[in-house]
């Protein structure tokens, strides 16, 4: 079922009835209290309850008109932000309330971050864009792991690695693989990328997009056929045309015949025992 973008804002916007609703009832409380301390802190919370109102309406109004134009509208990009933040767990809950599905509300919430990165019109250098994928795209069974090292992949064409591989040997961009969202947010600290490609599930990605705002983020879904976290499948094509957005083509360029190129620019982790009085763990640090 294709998501649609409206969803989230539709749930974004009945948040703020929501809150505009609490908000009525402190100023209902108010004024039938008898105590003054009492009244004075209740005036205090509503004028507190109110200024979230007014900047969630900017949030969601630069939201909707950035869509609807197609473009970005600087001054509302801190509202935006600051909105996604505080509505996105509200919406999650109340479309649960409201019968929604909590993958449904999360990949509706992807495709209007999407969406809202499209209109930037952004251009990326290829060294500065990283490519975050899951380590559930390798098959289960596959002996060379490449969650430390990406060329530990033999290519065999068994699953979608060798295909990402060369899509970053081919525009020669960075490619990482990791193993859950503290790795993933490793490789983003370390390597300071200006933009991300990320592939993940609808968790994953609404979570990731969140932790590392205002980076643009552009979130690919994967296909779960066996479930999640074994044997997963992506969309090359999608991919490749965030990447490409990011490069600021017009278009994928994809060639028959891809030319020879230097290896993709891996990331690796280097794992490092360092054992002290009283430690037996294992730190594991960037190479």
């Amino acid at each position: 079922m294709p998501v649609k973008k409206r969803l989230f804002i539709g749930l974004s916007i009945a948040s703020i009835i929501f809150i505009f609703g609490l908000g009525a009832l402190v100023l209902y409380l108010i004024s039938h209290q008898e105590n003054l301390v009492n009244r004075v802190s209740l005036y205090v919370l509503g004028g507190l309850l109110g200024l979230l109102v007014l900047v969630v309406i900017f949030g969601v109004a630069g939201i909707v008109l950035t869509i609807w134009s197609a473009r970005g509208i600087p001054p509302l990009q801190g509202f935006i932000r600051i909105t996604n933040n505080l509505l996105f767990p509200v919406a999650l809950n109340l479309g649960k309330w409201m019968g929604y599905g909590p993958e449904v509300i999360r990949g509706s919430f992807i495709e209007v971050n999407n969406q809202m990165v499209r209109t930037k019109k952004i251009t990326v250098p290829a060294d500065k864009i990283l490519v975050l994928t899951p380590h559930c795209l390798q098959r289960v069974e596959c002996p060379h792991k490449i969650t430390i090292d990406v060329e530990n992949c033999k290519e065999c064409g068994l699953c979608p690695v060798k295909g990402l591989i060369e899509l970053c040997r081919h525009y020669r961009v960075k490619l990482a693989v990791a193993t859950g969202g503290t790795f993933a947010r490793r490789f983003v600290e370390t390597h300071r990328p200006w933009a991300i490609v990320a592939v993940a599930c609808e968790l994953d990605l609404s979570s990731g997009i969140q932790d590392t705002n205002p980076l643009p983020v552009m979130g690919v879904l994967n296909r779960r056929p066996q479930g999640p976290c074994r044997n997963t499948e992506i969309d090359l094509d999608k991919v490749e045309a965030a990447i490409c957005f990011f490069l600021g083509r017009a278009d994928t360029d994809r060639v028959a015949e891809r030319i020879e190129a230097p290896s993709p620019q891996v990331i690796r982790l280097e794992v490092v025992s360092r054992k002290s009085p009283g430690d037996n763990g294992t730190q594991v640090t960037p190479a």
